[in-house]
């Protein structure tokens, strides 16, 4: 890549408001790190700490949603490629947007936008339902593939409206899932 190049990746950055992107494969250590630097940017802007929180959990959660599915394709030997995921924080006015993207299986696509399309239906109160039900079941039920699991409700229910997802088919065995939340 040219300089020139890096020169507008930034400026499209800075035009976005991202304040963190990060394109590749995640370990632990990446998402502790980048972590470390959400938490240090966020205090920095002096916001209230309860919001601090919610963008932090958010982040991780994605994160770890990105790099728990690959590892899960990686245990059933169907690899999917380790640069696939991507995540990316960005300011909107008051709200902070955390997004996330990486590549799933065709056959996931219908269970996972079933339930993100569940999610979207509840109100506050029929998400504190659906919370508490899903600790209510057998930790073993709640692997790859089991539909909203807690961290999904968890950030249904510290976004400030709905969580927006989509789908995008790039050949015949994966899709690009992208989700995206405000808070």
């Amino acid at each position: 890549m040219k300089g020139t190049d890096l020169f507008n990746l930034q400026e499209l950055l800075s035009r976005q408001k991202l304040l963190i992107c990060f394109s590749g494969p995640f370990s632990h250590s990446v998402i502790e790190e980048l972590g470390k630097a959400v938490r240090n940017h966020l205090e920095n802007e002096q916001i209230e700490k309860s919001s601090i929180m919610d963008v932090f959990s958010v982040y991780v959660e994605q994160a770890q949603n990105v790099r728990n599915y690959t590892a899960s394709r990686e245990a059933l030997g169907r690899p999917i490629p380790a640069n696939s995921g991507i995540v990316v924080i960005a300011k909107d006015g008051d709200h902070y947007v955390v997004s996330s993207g990486n590549l799933v299986e065709a056959e996931d696509v219908p269970g996972l936008s079933a339930s993100l399309e569940k999610l979207r239906g509840l109100d506050k109160a029929g998400l504190k339902a659906a919370y508490k039900e899903q600790t209510r079941k057998p930790r073993d039920s709640m692997g790859a593939g089991s539909g909203a699991g807690l961290g999904l409700i968890d950030m249904a229910r510290k976004a400030t409206r709905p969580l927006e997802y989509s789908v995008r088919a790039v050949d015949s065995r994966y899709y690009f899932f992208s989700l995206e939340v405000q808070i």
